[in-house]
């Protein structure tokens, strides 16, 4: 059965597969919608064996999206053995094959009959504001569902709920100053309805995959990772990236670069935020393992629950 979930070799790269790749994986799986409806056998039975293991809703607020894309750059292991293997990942609006009430009916009926048993994952952040007519996610039985409601109902009912970047972690971008929506994190929403969930941050704009990947693994085997202060698993965000920088012994001579091309010197002084951030980028790299920020601009810690506001202006020193 393996061989037959297995996806072909050409699409199986090594900087993970392309979206057009991960779409057609998802859209033979039970993503969005029920059991009854899928074809190949091979995939049910892998599916409800994931569904005896632990389902996986993913919903999104005010974001980009971009935490998403980052999850399919998931290299080792490879997205698709993550969804076939790991997890049953039965909602997600971007990438499911299904819509409309047909979807969000599954979604609640996954989340009522496996009431406390699921990981409900949050994308971007939760507008309060208008009581949440900012950001309407869907509409059944002819009424508007806002990210506020389905949030708090789904949250409620969730065993845990990973706030996937920083906008679904701490408000992100789209509470920076300025903005209108009263937009806000998990935590501090189901702080305000006294929603006592366990919640567990991976923040980054956007988090690194191996943090989504490696966090819901986690969570399937061995329960809550140990968190920090601001809610994030020590696992990842655990050190300092400015005391493991490759450049760290400029810091130390007081030789520092003037431009972003200027490899020999450290990088405070165009507006690196390394000694305040703690993520494991520095050794976990990205892209496949290929760079990281500081190799081509600075660290902007995009992981601060401050972010982006705490950062501003970025390529100035602090």
């Amino acid at each position: 059965m393996k061989e037959e979930l297995k996806l072909p070799e050409e699409q199986q790269e090594s900087s993970g597969v392309s979206r057009r790749s991960f779409l057609k994986a998802l859209t033979g799986t039970a993503a969005g919608i029920g059991l009854s409806q899928m074809i190949n056998p091979a995939l049910v039975s892998a599916m409800k064996k994931g569904l005896e293991k632990h389902p996986v809703l993913w919903v999104q607020g005010q974001g980009c999206t971009g935490c998403s894309v980052s999850l399919l750059n998931s290299v080792e292991p490879s997205i698709a053995k993550v969804l076939l293997d790991v997890i049953s990942l039965e909602f997600h609006p971007t990438v499911m094959a299904s819509e409309g009430e047909t979807a969000l009916d599954n979604l609640y009926r996954i989340a009522d009959e496996f009431k406390g048993k699921f990981s409900l994952v949050v994308e971007g952040a939760i507008p309060m504001a208008a009581n949440g007519k900012y950001c309407i996610v869907g509409e059944r039985d002819h009424h508007e569902i806002t990210m506020l409601e389905m949030t708090k109902e789904l949250g409620e009912k969730a065993g845990s709920v990973l706030a996937i970047g920083t906008c679904a972690a701490y408000g992100g971008i789209p509470a920076a100053k300025g903005n209108l929506t009263e937009a806000t994190g998990v935590q501090a929403m189901f702080d305000k309805f006294s929603i006592k969930t366990p919640v567990v941050n991976i923040p980054g704009c956007p988090p690194h995959p191996d943090w989504i990947v490696g966090t819901i693994v986690h969570l399937l085997t061995k329960g809550l990772p140990e968190l920090d202060d601001d809610g994030r698993p020590l696992l990842f965000f655990g050190e300092n990236i400015h005391e493991n920088c490759p450049y760290l012994d400029y810091f130390d001579e007081e030789i520092f670069s003037a431009t972003f091309t200027d490899k020999k010197g450290c990088r405070m002084e165009i507006g690196c935020k390394g000694p305040d951030a703690n993520a494991d980028c520095f050794s976990r790299r990205w892209n496949g393992g290929l760079n990281w920020c500081i190799e081509n601009a600075v660290c902007i810690n995009c992981v601060d629950p401050g972010f982006p506001d705490s950062a501003s202006p970025f390529y100035e020193s602090a």
